[in-house]
């Protein structure tokens, strides 16, 4: 098969431009040359870019996925790394079952009141013992001890 233009590339992958400039500054993807101006690369980046999107959408940072890739192109996945994800995210999902069994008692309560409610007023209870999940604002300092908030932005 032949190069595929960055035009393509972004067709194809449905990610855009600037991300792929990105991952190639991030030396994720390398293109295999240029025609003109723009960018060419060899179809294989498509199976390497969407291996990228599944880390990411995993939790994975860019870097962590860096590290994936060796300099001969192979793939060297780290299983154990692998087993460990997949347990923050069961550890994220049981999080979010309660959460939304929580709203969904908090939408359906017939108390007058919520603040009546010893349901309700026990959802409190256990929210106040748990950091609070926020993004850094732009410009702050990335504070590892608050949960979520050392997650990597790519664009």
């Amino acid at each position: 098969m032949t190069e595929l233009d960055i035009a393509e590339v972004v067709r194809r992958a449905g990610v855009p431009a600037s991300t792929l400039r990105y991952y190639e500054e991030k030396g994720l993807i390398t293109p295999v040359g240029r025609r003109g101006l723009r960018r060419q690369y060899d179809p294989a980046v498509l199976q390497r870019l969407a291996l990228i999107a599944l880390a990411r959408t995993a939790g994975f940072p860019l870097d962590e996925i860096a590290r994936v890739f060796a300099p001969d192109g192979t793939v060297h996945i780290d299983r154990q790394a692998v087993v460990d994800k997949a347990g923050e995210l069961d550890r994220r999902i049981a999080e979010l079952v309660v959460l939304r069994d929580s709203l969904r008692h908090v939408a359906a309560c017939p108390a007058p009141s919520h603040m009546e409610c010893p349901t309700f007023r026990r959802i409190l209870a256990a929210t106040a013992d748990v950091p609070v999940r926020r993004k850094r604002a732009p410009g702050e300092p990335w504070d590892a001890s608050i949960p979520g908030s050392a997650e990597e932005h790519a664009p």
